[in-house]
């Protein structure tokens, strides 16, 4: 089957190579398209570019997001479930093409898209740096030229029909599933699952801080959003004391206590920290700011340290035993 027409843009034909099924997607933002792509050059031998069949999994587009080759959108939205087309795209549809193909081949590659870019524009990095690291590509970015798609469209997901990535979100969406996630945190802590908690508590803490990125520091947006991230952090903490990571939960509990250097529960949880690893001078000295910040919790406290006081104790007898056997001259026959 093959149909050729125009979509009503400029400088786009479409072929249909296999009819779909079912009715044309409504896109909305926040839909997932997932869908298999080939590039091909506009010349005599259809030199291929890209296929993304190559890197075995399918290609996905979030609509609204920004993607960097916007007639993406608009060749897909044309199709149907199951359909495969073959769209031809003139230069001014495909300037973009190089950058967007130099971040997907660095993902395939397990490597950072971003890797190298200055904190600009994708065409600020173009100009700063004039190559894409890929001949091929640079290329296309001296000579922007007209580019065949070949595209085959699996599937089209509204935003509430798949579980969302936090960078995918909206910020009222963002907003909405912090105290879900950690609702599902405290739940799950409830059953000992403390694993698991903690990733529900880890992704609440990141979508906060993607918003505290477009705040100013210390201004009252900013700090809103401080005040929920803070008890997120000491639950994911807990979750990690009870996992035996005692070394991650002195890294979160410090970058906490920086900031907040009033928070007794960050102080209390970084001294247990320091007991299980043996740090006993910090661990004591965090204990004390903990019962000078709140005297609440004297008593835990007191316990605390009579249980520090306990381990050490066995563990200098220890040491004595077995630094005392290795110095000791072998016996005769």
């Amino acid at each position: 089957m093959e149909e050729t027409y125009l979509l009503n843009v400029e400088g786009v034909k479409k072929k249909i190579l296999h009819g779909g099924q079912g009715e044309l997607p409504k896109l909305q933002d926040g839909s997932k398209i997932t869908f298999h792509f080939q590039t091909l050059k506009d010349d005599f031998e259809r030199t291929v570019i890209d296929d993304s069949r190559e890197a075995g999994i399918p290609m996905e587009i979030i609509v609204g997001k920004m993607f960097k080759l916007e007639i993406w959108e608009t060749l897909l939205s044309s199709m149907r479930a199951g359909e495969v087309a073959e769209f031809w795209c003139d230069a001014i549809h495909t300037g973009m093409y190089a950058l967007v193909s130099r971040g997907m081949r660095r993902i395939a590659e397990g490597r950072d898209p971003l890797e190298g870019q200055k904190h600009r524009c994708g065409m600020g990095n173009m100009f700063d740096y004039h190559s894409t690291g890929y001949d091929d590509l640079d290329e296309l970015q001296r000579n922007p030229q007209p580019l065949i798609f070949i595209m085959e469209l699996f599937r089209v997901e509204e935003p509430s029909a798949y579980k969302r990535d936090t960078w995918a979100m909206s910020k009222e969406e963002k907003l909405a599933a912090v105290p879900v996630l950690h609702r599902e945190g405290n739940r799950l802590v409830l059953r000992k699952e403390f694993g698991q908690a903690a990733e529900k508590y880890q992704e609440a803490v990141i979508c906060l801080r993607n918003l505290q990125a477009k705040e100013k520091p210390w201004e009252d947006g900013w700090l809103k959003l401080e005040n929920l991230v803070t008890p997120l952090v000491l639950n994911y903490c807990q979750c990690q004391l009870e996992l035996g990571e005692y070394y991650e939960v002195l890294e979160h509990t410090t970058e906490l206590l920086q900031k907040h250097n009033d928070n007794a529960k960050a102080y209390f949880k970084r001294a247990k920290a320091h007991a299980a690893v043996w740090n006993e001078r910090e661990a004591r000295e965090d204990f004390q700011r903990v019962a000078h910040l709140d005297p609440s919790m004297a008593a835990a406290v007191k316990k605390e340290l009579k249980q520090l006081g306990e381990r050490m104790r066995k563990k200098h007898v220890e040491d004595r035993k077995r630094y005392q056997g290795l110095f000791q001259p072998p016996r005769g026959p």
